[in-house]
């Protein structure tokens, strides 16, 4: 989808100058799971699959409460926590997983989350993408989190026309600053998730349609498309 003879030197620059208007757009991007801790935010981010994250916080606290260290994780009675589990979906397989992780982490880590991704992907139910959630947002490591929106935005821009999460991570990382990393991937996860949606994207209301070689794919149509966006562009007063 990239523009066509675009030098892998033009398309950086545009690649970045689209991450400053969407950062404009953005500002406040940040990782939607409520989590105080490095393993809350583990646990949350291996339960976001197959569902939203606003799912996902509805269910943690009353998880949290009851399961408050790996060690209760490790022991908690399987049809007890599938209870809880249930509204996330396939509450089976992430208790399966969440229950193995507090395992792994008792007899592996002394109870704590490492802040290093080869002992991360090391865990039961985690991968890249939940170990670099986990590493950018609870570590402060800088990590980019390719999840379905991000990939779908980055092809649609034209940053990268692959679709294994591993090489999107690897060619998108190597147009931007590490620093920026962790920042990049809450930004594309909020357009994702607010303008530029999979069936519909709201290109007449994008801040990068005039740099974005998929534009039209979607409504062009500024009125139109303003009705398209999901959620606030801006953070609740109260927020």
């Amino acid at each position: 989808m990239s523009a066509p003879l675009e030098t892998p030197l033009a398309r950086t620059r545009r690649a970045r100058k689209g991450y400053r208007l969407l950062h404009d757009r953005y500002p406040y991007a940040h990782c939607e799971l409520d989590f105080d801790t490095p393993l809350q935010l583990l646990v949350a981010t291996i339960l976001s699959a197959q569902t939203t994250d606003v799912g996902v916080n509805k269910v943690t606290p009353v998880l949290f409460r009851r399961y408050p260290t790996a060690a209760a994780l490790a022991a908690a009675v399987p049809e007890e926590m599938e209870e809880i589990l249930r509204p996330t979906g396939f509450y089976r397989a992430k208790t399966r997983s969440v229950i193995g992780l507090g395992q792994a982490l008792v007899a592996d880590h002394g109870g704590e989350v490492p802040g290093r991704l080869d002992e991360l992907v090391k865990l039961p139910g985690v991968g890249r993408k939940t170990a670099n959630v986990v590493l950018g947002n609870a570590f402060g490591v800088p990590g980019i989190t390719v999840d379905t929106h991000f990939g779908r935005v980055a092809r649609r821009l034209g940053w990268t026309d692959e679709s294994d999460p591993v090489v999107v991570e690897q060619e998108i990382g190597a147009i931007f600053p590490r620093r920026d990393w962790t920042m990049l991937s809450h930004v594309l996860i909020f357009h994702g998730r607010r303008t530029c949606h999979a069936r519909k994207p709201a290109c007449g209301a994008c801040p990068v349609a005039r740099i974005c070689p998929s534009y039209g794919d979607g409504e062009t149509d500024p009125a139109k498309a303003e009705k398209l966006l999901k959620y606030e562009l801006a953070p609740k007063k109260d927020a």
